[in-house]
C-alpha cells in the first residue's frame, strides 16, 4: 500500500489515545463560537471535478456528495474529530488518442481522523490547529466503447494521507463566525488498480504503487452553533508510479496526474 507500518501504528495510536482521553470530558455547556463545536453533524456538497493525465487524458464534469462528522471536545479545548464523504458523478472521458465517453460513473470515498487544539487570540479572533490521518478511495468505471472503439476498464485509487492544517475562526456577528482552512496532505502511499482484463484482450490486472504526491486544501466557511456552509477546495498531484507487468510482454504505468475538485457545502450540527 506504500506505507510502512510504523506510520500506521504511530498515527492510529496517537488518535486513538487523544479520542479516548477527551470523549469522557465531553462538554455539555455552550461554547464559545471561536472554539471547535461538538457533536453530530450532516450535510450534502456540490462539485466540479477535473482530473488529468497531462497530453494522455482528462475526467471532467459534475458531482454530488453527502458529508458527515463527529467532534469531541474537552475543557483544555482539544478536540479529536472524525469525518466521512462520499461524492458521485457522471463523468466526461476525452483523450487524444482513444476518443471520448459520457456519463463515466465515478465515486469518491474518504475517512479522516484528525487531533488539534483551539487557540484563543482575543475576543474576535482563534486558531486551530490540527494533524490526523486521511484515506480516499475512488472508483472510476469506463468499461465499454469510447468514440474510436476503445475498450474501457475499470480503475480503483487509494491514497493515504497526513492532514496538516489550521482553522481560523473571526467573530462576524453575535451568532456567527467566519472560519477560513488551509491544510497540507503530506502524501505517505498509494495505489492504482486498473481492471485491465476487463479488456478481453490478454492483458491481466496492473496494481501500481504510487510514493509521492501531495495535496492542499482550502475552505471559506461560515458558522453558527448549527449550520456551517460556503465554498471549498481540493488539490492532488500525484507522481508516476511503479511499473509492473500485465502480460503480452506489457508493462504499465500510473503516470503523473492531478485533481481539482471546488464546490459549496452545507452542514448541520446537533
Amino acid at each position: 500500500m506504500g506505507i510502512k507500518n510504523k506510520w500506521t501504528l504511530v498515527l492510529a495510536s496517537a488518535l486513538l489515545a487523544a479520542i479516548a482521553g477527551v470523549a469522557p470530558a465531553q462538554e455539555t455547556t455552550r461554547r464559545n463560537l471561536l472554539l471547535t463545536q461538538p457533536g453530530w453533524e450532516i450535510g450534502g456538497q456540490i462539485a466540479s471535478y477535473h482530473y488529468e493525465e497531462p497530453n494522455i487524458m482528462k475526467l471532467t464534469g459534475e458531482r454530488t456528495g453527502f458529508v458527515g462528522a463527529y467532534t469531541y471536545t474537552s475543557p483544555n479545548r482539544v478536540y479529536a474529530r472524525i469525518d466521512l464523504r462520499m461524492s458521485y458523478g457522471f463523468l466526461e472521458y476525452e483523450s487524444a488518442g482513444t476518443g471520448s465517453m459520457d456519463d463515466v460513473p465515478d465515486w469518491i470515498g474518504e475517512a479522516r481522523a484528525v487531533v488539534g487544539r483551539d487557540y484563543l487570540m482575543g475576543d474576535a479572533v482563534a486558531l486551530s490547529p490540527y494533524i490526523g490521518f486521511g484515506y480516499r478511495y475512488l472508483y472510476n468505471d469506463l468499461r465499454g466503447y469510447s468514440s474510436t472503439g476503445a475498450v474501457g476498464y475499470r480503475r480503483y485509487s487509494h491514497y493515504y494521507y497526513m492532514p496538516i492544517g489550521v482553522t481560523a475562526r473571526i467573530r462576524a456577528a453575535e451568532r456567527w463566525v467566519v472560519a477560513p482552512i488551509a491544510e497540507y496532505d503530506a502524501f505517505l502511499g498509494g495505489r492504482q488498480v486498473s481492471k485491465l482484463s476487463d479488456t478481453g484482450i490478454g492483458y491481466s490486472d496492473a496494481n501500481n504503487e504510487q510514493k509521492h504526491g501531495r495535496g492542499y486544501r482550502a475552505y471559506l466557511m461560515f458558522e453558527s452553533r448549527r449550520w456551517t456552509f460556503g465554498p471549498w477546495l481540493h488539490y492532488w498531484k500525484i507522481k508516476d508510479s511503479d511499473w509492473v507487468p500485465v502480460g503480452l510482454s506489457t508493462l504499465v504505468q500510473e503516470p503523473e496526474n492531478w485533481t481539482r475538485e471546488y464546490g459549496v457545502e452545507l452542514r448541520y450540527r446537533f
